[in-house]
């Protein structure tokens, strides 16, 4: 849609609760992550996990985090029982001081590590530090807040939990890598390889001989892909239940997220409706009102005119009547864009019929709502469609527009495709960027997608109910 398209955007938020009290502390903890790729939500078929680099990136993960949580196990134990025997002189205080910044520092990094494998988001849940710059209060606050000794907690367990993934992980992946490539191990070792499968084994004496072994090894690969997605989601819940956010803390960082949202999307709705006074000010004082002011001087001219000149005085009422007809067509028009009389009467599919009936392109319009929504969505679905229709006028050079409407869920989802030039650039100025404003007071959320050479794609979810 050529230059004019704007874009602006809100996040939709998932309904519903999670169910019991691990459920909830999952939620929570990986809330944010979205529709981001992460072992959760990755298809489990054997191609796409294939060709994921999830799989692989967990695969390495589960192969050397053993290495990561023994080190921790030991730092913990010697620090540990190193600051306990030296607390009766008092060293053993700034010793354990330091652990615990260490070991927080460690589960930090934990998220971290769990988000480059896994793709998913684990929040940080601390509490907030002590503000100023005394290192002891600093102190105080990490050591009186319950996620410093969760983390602790989770870095004294980790050594087993990534001992049994390491084993695992081998077991699985060895055997991968045995039959997968025993021909070239054949062929390197020269004089032949015997595979053993418990009380089965193969012997191969050439690379040719090793060769239906490999079928075996595809088995094995697809068996080790599955094992590897279901201990890395094993090992992201364990991580989201120790080191994520409590459901309390969840449930207030999504109430301040909340609350940050709709007082950012009532003052953009206030500011869309100024931007929309001032528009309508401007129109009248530019448009309607000029065109009446000449109209009375017109009519002036000619009550003077009318005793001495009745033919200049009869043109100069031919003009003003058609200068009225002008002014009532602006007034007209001016009225349909602050809300149309025909969607009150009639509803979405006849206001939008309309409009496309007006357009310079061939529009298709698609509407299919069970009921009317609320009067709110039912003037943004108006608005985005007419400003998306001007916007293919003005600049698209598109032959062909589609206009659809439908209920999905609890949301009206409305979208404008047409087939021109794309390459939509957005304008904070802009018209949809208004419209998305306006979406944004309802917590609805406006999307355009342009790209250069098209097709441009404009879509807007409006909530039926908030």
């Amino acid at each position: 849609m050529g230059t004019e398209d704007d874009v602006g955007e809100l996040s939709r938020e998932p309904g519903g609760g999670a169910v019991g009290w691990a459920a909830t502390r999952w939620a929570a903890a990986t809330r944010g992550g979205g529709d981001a790729p992460s072992v959760l939500n990755r298809p489990w078929h054997p191609v796409a996990m294939a060709r994921s680099s999830l799989t692989w990136r967990s695969a390495l993960y589960l192969g050397v985090s053993m290495g990561l949580g023994l080190g921790w196990f030991v730092t913990l134990v010697v620090g540990l029982s190193l600051s306990a025997g030296l607390l009766i002189i008092w060293v053993g205080v700034p010793l354990l001081a330091l652990l615990m910044i260490a070991w927080r520092f460690g589960a930090m990094l934990e998220r971290r590590l769990v988000r480059a494998a896994f793709g998913v988001r684990i929040p940080d849940p601390y509490r907030r530090l002590p503000a100023g710059r005394n290192p002891l209060s600093k102190l105080r606050g990490m050591a009186t807040d319950p996620a410093t000794w969760k983390d602790l907690a989770y870095l004294a367990v980790l050594f087993p939990v990534t001992l049994v993934e390491f084993v695992v992980s081998a077991a699985v992946w060895g055997a991968t890598g045995m039959t997968l490539f025993l021909p070239l191990i054949v062929a390197v070792n020269g004089d032949g390889a015997e595979i053993s499968f418990g009380v089965v084994s193969y012997w191969a004496g050439n690379p040719l001989e090793a060769v239906p072994v490999m079928a075996l090894g595809l088995v094995f690969l697809v068996l080790a892909m599955y094992v590897t997605r279901a201990m890395a989601i094993g090992h992201s819940v364990f991580t989201a239940l120790l080191l994520g956010p409590s459901p309390a803390q969840a449930e207030n960082t999504e109430l301040r997220r909340r609350t940050e949202h709709l007082r950012a999307s009532r003052a953009r709705g206030v500011d869309a409706a100024e931007f929309e006074r001032r528009r309508i000010e401007r129109d009248l004082h530019d448009g309607a009102q000029q065109r009446l002011l000449a109209v009375a001087m017109d009519i002036g001219r000619a009550r003077a005119k009318l005793d001495e000149d009745p033919e200049g005085a009869r043109a100069l009422i031919e003009q003003a009547h058609a200068g009225t007809k002008e002014a009532i067509s602006e007034l007209r028009d001016l009225a349909r864009g602050i809300y149309p009389a025909i969607l009150t009467d009639r509803g979405l599919d006849p206001a939008l019929s309309g409009l496309a009936a007006r357009a310079p392109v061939p529009v298709e319009v698609d509407v299919d709502l069970p009921e009317r929504p609320p009067a709110a969505v039912e003037s943004i679905a108006y608005f985005i469609v007419a400003e998306s229709l001007a916007n293919v006028a003005k600049y698209a050079r598109a032959t062909q527009v589609s206009v659809r409407v439908a209920r999905e869920d609890r949301w009206v989802v409305v979208e404008v495709v047409d087939n021109g030039v794309g390459g939509a650039v957005a304008r904070p100025e802009g018209g949809l960027a208004g419209l998305a404003d306006r979406a944004a007071t309802i917590d609805g959320m406006l999307i355009v997608d342009s790209p250069p050479g098209g097709p441009t794609i404009i879509r807007a979810d409006l909530p039926c109910t908030w």
